[in-house]
């Protein structure tokens, strides 16, 4: 393959203090080295959420525009996501919410974090069926960043170095996925998209 794969990377919290940026750069600096990745950082925290709108009314609107045309362009997507709560920010769901038809056979790469033992399990959990019902297809692999408060420096900079084996592994996946679908979305006929 050629041409390169557009994956964005979405952080999903706008939360003060939240140690998940880390996360989400350390994956968009490793994923803008990659060879095959093309991909932007999209912050829920950049966009203006409305009081009294939502969805896909809002994929024409300011900035929310430039994420309707990513999505349209990417060939899959990497969610950061904290756990708060058991479940997902609901500010990730907000942006997620706002395009639908553009998500169709891509490929979503998952990665849960949190200040607990479990890496974010249970917010990815809950995530799998909004992701699925959106059309998106989910990695076989996760990745998890537990106690996330003790895994990057006060500069941001990772502390463990087997994290980058494991992030490895995780696009490895991500970019099969995303160039199977890829042809699917050239080569085989569906009413979602246009080939």
């Amino acid at each position: 393959m050629t041409e390169k794969l557009f994956i964005p990377v979405i952080l999903g919290t706008n939360r003060e203090g939240r140690q998940s940026e880390n996360v989400a750069k350390f994956l968009y600096d490793r994923m803008n080295g990659h060879e095959k990745i093309e991909t932007k950082l999209f912050d829920v925290r950049d966009f203006n959420f409305p009081t009294n709108d939502y969805g896909q009314a809002l994929k024409d609107k300011g900035k929310f525009s430039e994420y309707r045309d990513a999505i349209i362009k990417a060939d899959g997507l990497v969610v950061v996501v904290p756990e708060y709560n058991h479940a997902y920010p609901g500010t990730l769901k907000s942006l997620l919410d706002v395009v639908l038809r553009e998500y169709v056979h891509k490929a979503v790469g998952l990665v849960g974090v949190s200040a607990g033992p479990w890496g974010g399990t249970r917010a990815v959990e809950s995530l799998v069926p909004v992701v699925r019902e959106l059309g998106l297809a989910v990695t076989f692999s996760n990745l998890n960043f537990p106690q996330v408060q003790n895994t990057f420096d006060s500069d941001g900079k990772l502390k463990d170095d087997a994290y980058n084996q494991r992030a490895d592994e995780f696009l490895e996946e991500l970019i099969w996925m995303a160039e199977t679908m890829l042809w699917g979305r050239k080569n085989l006929p569906s009413k979602y998209h246009q080939n």
